[in-house]
């Protein structure tokens, strides 16, 4: 999915220079993941070619987030702007640009729960990739490899629709919780943070939701 930020530019936004450095004229396309993230730090706002060349090497990062949190959701494209226009309007406060991708994370995920508590939903919200189970019992959450077999392809369908049912079938604030740490990969206490619940809460809502999926899914594991 690809989105369009429309967003004023000046000619002026990334501030006047009486001498071009030698990283300041390499092409932002040509930067580095890091490089680009202090090119945009640079100025009054990002400049206007490096904030782009950021948004098309970050966008499928925020789109896969917005599609497990909210997979259901029809203004995803909508929350994926304003994604970038947070970032936009506060890029130069991140202190650690290394942490860049991290941090766009905790935007994303940030806006989703703000939008969820607006919307006090009580349906389904989160939608994972079809897991594999584990030597040690614990499930995998990374996505599938691609171009399975056609027989693969059936099973990966059918345990995707009992992997839907069971989600479904969590309490909402489980279902986020999961999410947010096993897709997100955030640590405990920042799930605490945006949840607001404690951190005790949030590590019981992980294990108790990680042994009723796993529960209910085990003779399509084992099969």
């Amino acid at each position: 999915m690809t989105q369009s930020l429309s967003l004023s530019w000046s000619a002026t936004d990334a501030g006047a220079t009486t001498a071009t450095s030698p990283a300041e004229s390499i092409a932002p396309e040509a930067l580095a993941n890091l490089d680009l993230v202090i090119r945009c730090q640079e100025g009054l706002r990002p400049e206007r070619l490096a904030f782009a060349e950021l948004m098309r090497r970050y966008q499928g990062h925020v789109d896969k987030l917005l599609y497990h949190l909210a997979s259901d959701w029809s203004d995803r494209a909508d929350l994926a702007q304003e994604v970038w226009i947070r970032v936009y309007r506060n890029i130069r406060r991140l202190k650690e640009p290394v942490k860049f991708k991290g941090w766009l994370g905790r935007i994303t995920t940030n806006l989703f729960y703000d939008e969820l508590r607006k919307r006090k939903r009580t349906r389904r919200v989160l939608s994972l990739d079809a897991p594999r189970h584990l030597d040690d019992g614990q499930v995998d959450w990374e996505i599938a490899a691609s171009d399975p077999s056609p027989v693969d392809d059936m099973m990966t369908r059918e345990f995707y629709d009992q992997l839907q049912h069971a989600i479904a079938s969590l309490p909402e604030a489980f279902r986020t919780t999961i999410v947010l740490r096993e897709i997100q990969g955030l640590p405990y206490e920042e799930i605490a943070e945006i949840t607001g619940v404690s951190l005790g809460t949030v590590k019981s809502r992980i294990a108790r939701a990680r042994n009723r999926l796993q529960g209910d899914l085990q003779p399509y594991l084992d099969s």
